[in-house]
């Protein structure tokens, strides 16, 4: 693809564009936004990777993989500003997923120990726990307080704060890894996921696509389940004060 070719892409920016002014939605000026920075961001990781791809320096894929960790821990902070030190909780799930999936990965020696797996898969990890971080904490922090009084109320009666908060957490992990099963159970009948498509687009055997893509799959099935129950447990102890006391937002 040539850059006139991408040029001709953003016919497809300009439709959502019209049917936004036309239908009064007030989405111009976000999507607008939206189209430039992912350009520019997109860009500018593409030039970085080719320096660090020829490089294969290690320094240089620890401080990119370093950068997205970071990156993800600040976007997904913002979801559980109510819940005491979520950064540093989030940035050790994160690092946790993370060094799990690659000791994995290069232990068994299932992918080489190059930039270019090592980025690409960490990018798709990373960007998929925060992804899956930002879902718990939605649905965790909104159990939390519609279930104050019953939370209280098996504190009274002797119970201890993870049995308190069993229920809501429990739930919360499971409403965070439902869109990673179910997504799974429809993949090659409804959609074929971006990594196998672009594998094929390039012109590798679509067999050979297919075996990458489970494999990312079933590494995403992985960080869904230990990112969800990791933050979690990291998180619902910092609801209640030493003397088992629930705190209120």
């Amino acid at each position: 693809m040539t850059y006139l070719t991408l040029s001709i892409t953003l016919i497809f920016v300009v439709i959502p564009l019209i049917l936004s002014k036309t239908l009064n939605l007030g989405l111009e000026k976000d999507t607008i936004i939206a189209t430039l920075r992912s350009i520019v961001q997109l860009l500018a990781v593409g030039f970085i990777l080719k320096f660090v791809f020829d490089s294969e320096s290690l320094l240089y894929i620890f401080l990119m993989v370093t950068l997205m960790i970071a990156a993800a821990t600040h976007n997904a902070q913002k979801k559980g500003a109510a819940i005491k030190g979520i950064t540093w909780k989030i940035a050790v799930t994160l690092v946790f997923v993370e060094v799990l999936t690659q000791s994995i990965l290069l232990g068994f020696k299932i992918t080489p120990p190059t930039a270019q797996y090592i980025i690409s898969i960490s990018g798709m990890v990373i960007g998929n726990s925060m992804v899956l971080s930002i879902l718990f904490l939605n649905r965790f922090t909104s159990e939390v307080e519609a279930h104050q009084d019953q939370t209280e109320l098996i504190l009274s009666l002797g119970g201890t704060p993870k049995q308190a908060i069993h229920k809501q957490l429990i739930q919360s992990i499971k409403a965070s890894m439902i869109p990673t099963i179910e997504s799974q159970k429809t993949v090659g009948l409804v959609q074929l996921p971006g990594m196998m498509s672009g594998q094929i687009i390039a012109g590798a055997d679509p067999i050979q696509a297919v075996q990458f893509q489970l494999l990312i799959m079933f590494l995403l099935l992985t960080t869904a389940a230990v990112t969800s129950v990791l933050l979690g447990f990291l998180s619902y102890p910092t609801l209640f004060n030493q003397r088992m006391q629930f705190l209120k937002n």
